[in-house]
C-alpha cells in the first residue's frame, strides 16, 4: 500500500545547469522538492515509483537504471533512475529525467526505483486504475508524482493567458495540500488538457494509489513563475 508521496513540478529549469543565470529564481522550489523527497525516504518504502507525463515514446514502465539527459537543452548532463543499468533501456521522458535528477541530488538509497510515463490526456479512470495497481506493487510503496499545473497563467506563459487557469490550479493545489483523493480524481481532464496542465494525469495516478491509505498532506510550495503553476506537496 502507499505509505508516502511527494508531488513536484517537472520543468527542466529546476536543474541549475539548465536554468543557468536564472537558476536562483527556482531556489525555493528546489528546496521544497528536496524536503518532499526527504519525506519519501523517511517512510522507508520497499519501492518508489516516479510518475510523470510523457510523449508516446516514453509511455509505460521505465526500469531501475534507465537513463535520461538534458542534452536537448544544450547541457551535457545525464542521470539514471535509481541505481544499476536497465536491461532494455529507453530514454526517460523529461518529467522522469527531472525526477531522477531530484533523487540523485538527494543520494536516494532508501529503496529500488521504477518510473511510469503517462499521457497528458490519459483518461481519469485509467489513471486511477494505474494508481491502484501501483499502490499494490509492494507492502510499502512511495510515489513521486511529477507534473506542472497550467501553463496558461499569464500573458507571457507558454500557452498564453487563459482566465480559467488560476481557478483550476487553485482547485488542484488545494486537493494536493489536503491529500484529497476524491478531489484529484474529479479534476476535469479535458479542461486540464486545454489549460496545458501536464500534471493532471500524474496526480490522478497518485489519487488511485492513495485510495484508502489515510495519508495527510502538506503544501510546501505554490507559485507560478514564468506563467506556469508549480506546486510541491508531501503526503505521509
Amino acid at each position: 500500500m502507499l505509505v508516502a508521496a511527494a508531488v513536484c513540478p517537472c520543468p527542466p529549469l529546476l536543474v541549475p545547469e539548465v536554468a543557468a543565470g536564472a537558476a536562483p529564481e527556482l531556489d525555493a522550489a528546489r528546496a521544497a522538492c528536496a524536503d518532499a523527497v526527504g519525506v519519501l525516504a523517511a517512510s522507508r518504502p520497499d519501492l518508489l515509483v516516479v510518475v510523470g507525463p510523457a510523449d508516446e515514446a516514453g509511455l509505460g514502465v521505465h526500469h531501475a537504471g534507465a537513463a535520461g539527459s538534458f542534452d536537448g537543452f544544450g547541457v551535457d548532463l545525464g542521470v539514471r533512475l535509481g541505481s544499476g543499468r536497465a536491461a532494455q533501456e529507453r530514454t526517460l521522458p523529461y518529467s522522469l529525467t527531472v525526477g531522477a535528477w531530484l533523487l540523485g541530488r538527494a543520494h536516494w538509497a532508501a529503496s529500488p526505483v521504477e518510473g511510469l510515463g503517462v499521457a497528458e490526456d490519459m483518461e481519469p479512470r485509467l489513471a486511477l486504475a494505474a494508481g491502484r495497481e501501483t499502490g499494490a506493487r509492494a507492502a510499502r510503496v512511495a510515489v513521486l508524482a511529477m507534473g506542472d499545473g497550467s501553463a496558461r497563467r499569464s500573458l507571457k506563459a507558454p500557452g498564453y493567458l487563459d482566465e480559467r487557469a488560476e481557478d483550476f490550479d487553485a482547485l488542484a493545489v488545494r486537493a494536493l495540500a489536503e491529500a484529497d483523493t476524491d478531489a484529484l480524481a474529479a479534476l476535469d481532464a479535458p479542461l486540464a488538457y486545454e489549460l496545458k496542465a501536464a500534471g493532471r494525469a500524474s496526480w490522478q495516478v497518485l489519487a488511485g494509489a492513495a485510495e484508502g491509505a489515510g495519508l495527510a498532506g502538506r503544501l510546501l510550495y505554490d507559485d507560478a513563475p514564468y506563467g506556469v503553476g508549480y506546486a510541491v506537496a508531501a503526503w505521509s
